[in-house]
This record gives structure tokens, sequence and C-alpha cells, in this order.
């Protein structure tokens, strides 16, 4: 199902043939997308799916001397290195295929959905690898970026600590230069480090032969203080395994010691865990601190991270989805082979006749319905981005520059809608199995489990929609919005002229409209308390505004009854939610705002 969904998508609506027209992807076709497609899809149903619930109930543990993983776990790391995943978009030169953005994410979607716990966090080392590629020296490139493209090495981003979470100007790690001639280090200004970081994700494992940590540190000033604020942080390599400039290891391990690792909900089969840097259980040379490269200008840090952070939250949306349309099909397939209940009559039920399958009864499909326009809808906006990022980087100057701008007005939406949505899909997915849907005997209640994180990671739902109204819809004076609206407008124009779709057009309109003067009116007053009180109702409608452009404009390109009753019910249940979310936003709603604690 997600295949054909996929090709819909890509071929029918995004066209992506038509980037085969551009120097960067003139040697693939229709049939080399398919093939990378039928690879990802055939590793996906051998190595990840059979294991997805031993991932779950074989977690990972320390033994003292390394963490632990079952052998699953391992030969879907290697299956997935060997499909050269890794380096999917990168140039031939560096061992990858130059494929584009939008065809590599939709052929990412069958590990994530198979198996989202497997396979070694390939989206943590291929985001890691890339921000080295924007912002890494020619060696940093050639060291650890080249390497990780390999998956003989996997990496991670390691910027929460216990006590600042999400707020990383309040980190604490710092980074002082590594004696004279720090600066004259081949591989990078070399620093050391001591601090701690909490939820890192594969911060230790034994898949690969090295960990590269990209770890966000402050650098204090003459008198031993830390920068205060985010202009402060800067950005570190910091190897579990000391390398020389060849990539070879030194047989010198790194003082990164795994401090413990965090039990989940869900997503169990990647280690999560809490690091030490420079505590002295690895010194290195007789000195304390781990040893770490400065990538970048000192204090640029968090810049250079967030290129890894975006990137990773078009990924986080996408696996929000894949793991939505896992329990989707599982509800499916369940509804059409369960009988249960008759058929309404005229004269009421009739016990004499045989029971139906559920998937007959209407709030069965009313259920199926809202999985199917939610994931189906997010899939649609994640190859969207995807197809942005390919626009950004081949397309000609001015195209390029809008596909910026749209798509850092997006990023908010594509990592937070499918995380909040697709994680109801997997909710109505167990009401459709009924209590067969809450015990393990189906696989419905881990998909729930798993997707639960993705409203958390890499941003969280409140951060997401803080930066939408904070930043993304009034930036260079709320250009990106006006350029989205036009796209909109585009949209609805052309729909309009369709008979089937020309209500849907209207309603859109109006909700646009709704959707910008609620913007105007939140920031009213000029008062940030005032007009970001509100933020997360205005992220969910802002969202549905963006969802139900997508299905009308999915509907326009595509005739299967599926897409056009998907679309129908997301017009008909989801798009009037807006009004509400609005309501409170352009009222300034104070009520979250003057909440006392002692009220409570």
């Amino acid at each position: 199902m997600l295949r054909t969904t996929l090709d819909v998508l890509l071929h029918d609506w995004l066209h992506v043939e038509s980037l085969l027209g551009r120097p960067r992807f003139a040697d693939h076709s229709r049939e080399t997308f398919a093939q990378v497609m039928d690879t990802c899809e055939r590793i996906a149903r051998e190595k990840f799916a059979p294991f997805n619930r031993l991932c779950d109930t074989d977690e990972p543990r320390f033994d003292g001397e390394k963490v632990v993983l079952p052998e699953a776990s391992h030969a879907a790391a290697r299956a997935y290195v060997e499909s050269g995943m890794l380096a999917a978009a990168q140039d031939y030169e560096i061992g990858g295929m130059q494929l584009p953005c939008v065809v590599e994410m939709a052929a990412q979607t069958f590990f994530s959905k198979a198996g989202v716990g497997l396979g070694g966090g390939g989206m943590l080392t291929s985001g890691n690898a890339n921000l080295l590629m924007a912002h890494g020296t020619e060696m940093q490139k050639a060291v650890f970026a080249r390497n990780e493209f390999a998956g003989r090495w996997f990496g991670t981003m390691c910027l929460s600590e216990p006590q600042a979470g999400s707020s990383l100007s309040d980190i604490m790690t710092r980074a002082t230069p590594d004696g004279e001639g720090f600066e004259a280090d081949p591989l990078g200004p070399r620093y050391r480090l001591r601090g701690n970081k909490m939820w890192i994700s594969n911060g230790e494992h034994e898949l690969t032969e090295n960990i590269v940590h990209l770890v966000l540190a402050k650098i204090p000033d003459a008198e031993g203080r830390l920068v205060p604020g985010a202009k402060g942080i800067s950005l570190f390599i910091v190897p579990k395994k000391l390398v020389d400039t060849q990539g070879r290891l030194t047989g010198e391990r790194n003082d990164v010691a795994l401090a413990g690792l965090n039990h989940k909900l869900g997503y169990r089969g990647i280690p999560n865990t809490l690091l030490n840097f420079g505590e002295g259980k690895f010194p290195v040379r007789g000195a304390p601190g781990a040893v770490g490269y400065l990538v970048g200008q000192p204090g640029e840090g968090l810049r250079c991270m967030f290129h890894m952070m975006n990137e990773a939250r078009i990924a986080v949306g996408l696996g929000a989805v894949t793991l939505g349309l896992a329990g989707y099909e599982a509800s499916l397939e369940y509804a059409r082979g369960r009988p249960q209940g008759r058929p309404m009559s005229a004269g009421g039920k009739d016990a004499t006749k045989p029971q139906i399958p559920i998937i007959q009864h209407a709030d069965v499909k009313r259920m199926l319905l809202a999985q199917k326009s939610y994931c189906e809808g997010g899939l649609a906006l994640a190859l969207y981005c995807a197809r942005l990022v390919d626009e950004q980087h081949t397309g000609e100057p001015a195209a390029a520059a809008e596909a910026g701008l749209l798509l850092e007005m997006l990023t908010p939406i594509v990592k937070s809608w499918p995380s909040q949505w697709c994680l109801e899909a997997n909710s109505l997915a167990i009401q459709v199995l009924g209590g067969y849907g809450y015990t393990r005997d189906y696989p419905v209640e881990q998909y729930w489990r798993d997707n639960r994180l993705n409203m958390i990671h890499e941003g969280t739902h409140g951060i997401q929609a803080l930066d939408l109204l904070g930043r993304k819809a009034v930036m260079q004076g709320g250009a990106g919005l006006k350029l989205l609206a036009a796209r909109v407008n585009d949209t609805i124009e052309r729909a309009g002229q369709v008979e089937r779709l020309a209500p849907f057009a209207s309603q859109l309109g109006a909700a646009l409209q709704r959707l910008g003067a609620a913007t105007r009116s939140a920031w009213a007053t000029g008062v940030p308390e005032e007009a970001l009180a509100n933020a997360t109702p205005y992220l969910q409608a802002f969202g549905h505004v963006v969802i139900a452009w997508i299905w009308l404009d999915v509907a326009l390109a595509v005739r299967h009854d599926g897409a056009q009753a998907a679309c129908r019910y997301f017009f008909a249940y989801e798009l009037p939610l807006v009004d509400g979310w609005l309501g409170a936003v352009a009222s300034r709603e104070a009520v979250c705002r003057e909440m006392q604690d002692d009220w409570f």
C-alpha cells in the first residue's frame, strides 16, 4: 500500500521526472528511482519488519562494558549501510547516488515503517555528516563526514543537558583550548570538553567501530565565565575513539563515558543515553577532558547545528507519518476480516442474518478515513517539503530562493503536524481493534508508543508553535506567509474551476483568510506574551489549513476514489476545527497566560 501511494504522489502529483532535466540528476530515470525504492522495500521487509517487536521487547542494556543490542539490530544496520542510503543524495565523488532529496526521503519511509527502532538511526548519521559537509573544514569532511556516509562510523547530535532540556542557551558544557598550538591541529582547533548531555540517541553502541558526536558547548571567556545566551554556543566534533588525519583509529579512547540508559515508552530499539564528557573515566594523554574539534567559528554553534536540526525535523515528520501508516494498514486489515454486528435496516437489526465485517459500519469507516487523511496528507506534505529542498539546491536562483523561504515557513508544520495527528491515527487504529488493540497480540499499541516521541524530540510541539507564530509568520514583514498564501490561492483558483472541488476551494479560501486575520490580531498589541500565549492552537490551525491545501492540490492531480474521499473527509470533519483554534488566537485569550500556580 505504501509503495503505491508513494508512486502516485511522486509521479502523478509532484512529477519528479521533471528533475531529470537538471544536470545533477541527469543520469537517473524513473527506472533508477524505482530500483532504489525496490531495494529499500526489500531490505525493510526482510531485515526490519520481522524484528520490530523484538527490538521493542529486547531493549538495549549495559553489561558494564558495552551497550548490548540484539543481533537483529546489527544485521539491520549492516543491510542499511550496504544499501547506500546513508549517502544517497551525496555526490558521486564521495560514494553517493545523487538522488533527489524527494526520492531519497520517499525510499527511507520503508525502513521507519517496518522498524523505526532498528538500523542504527540512519537519519542522525546522515544529518550529522550533512552538517559537516556544510560547515566543516575539508579535513573534517574527509575524515568524519565521508566515514559516516560510508557507514563505517555512525553519528549523533548532543544538544540537551539534564538541567537545560530544550533551553539550549542554558547549557553548561564547557570547552577550553587544549594547550599550546591547539589552533593548528589538522582536524580543527582542538579543545577539551567537560559536561553532561542527556537524551542522546545512539550515544553508545557497538554497531560501528566509532561514533561521531556533534556537541554543543560554551568556550569560557578570559575570566573563565561562560557567555550567557545562545551567542556563546560553539559546536565540536567529539569522536568516541580518536582518529588520525587518514581516518584511522589511533587505538585511544576519548573521554566520553556512558552514564546511563534512558528506559523509554517506545522507540526502544535505539539506545537513548546520558553521556559524560571529560569526567576522567578515559583520560586522554594524561589530561582531563574529552578531545573535541571546533566546527565553524566560535559562537556560531547553534547556527551550524540548526542545519542538522531542520533536516531532522522533516525526517521526524516523515517518521511520524510512517508509524501512522503502519497502524492504518494494520487496522484496515483487521476491519476487513473481523465480523461483528449486523446491518441496520428499516425494521432494525435482524439477528438471524450473518454478522458483517466491521469495515461496513459507518463509524469504523470514519476512523479509517481519519487515519487515511492524516497519514497520506502528512506524507504528501513531507514529500512536498523534500521537493522544495531539491528546488532550493538545484533550481534557478529565483525559484531556489522562493523554495528556501517556503521551506522555512513549512518546517514547523512538517515536523509537528504529523507528530500530533499521525499519533491520533495510531490511537484510532487501537480503537478499531477494540480490546485486541490494547494488547501486545497486535502491533498497533507499539506503533502508538513509538510515535509518541515525535511530538517531543527535535523541538517539542510547543517550541515549534512559538517558532511558527513568533518568528516564521512575521519574518521579513510576513514574506513567508504571503508566499505560502500565494501558493494556496493558486490551488484554490484551479480547484474552483472543477465542479467536484469548487466547494472545497471556497472553504479553504475562507479558512486562509481567517488564518491571516488571526495572525494580525495575535500581534495587534505588539506584546509577545499576548501573541504567543496561544501559539499552539495557532500551530494546529495553521497545520490544518496547510493539509487542507495539500489534499486539495492532490485531489486536482489524482482522480483515485480513495484520494477523493480522504480529501472530502478532511474538509468535512477536520478543516471546520480551525475556527475554534483561531478564535483563541484572534482574541488573545489570556486564561493560560494569567493562570496562577496555586490555582491548580
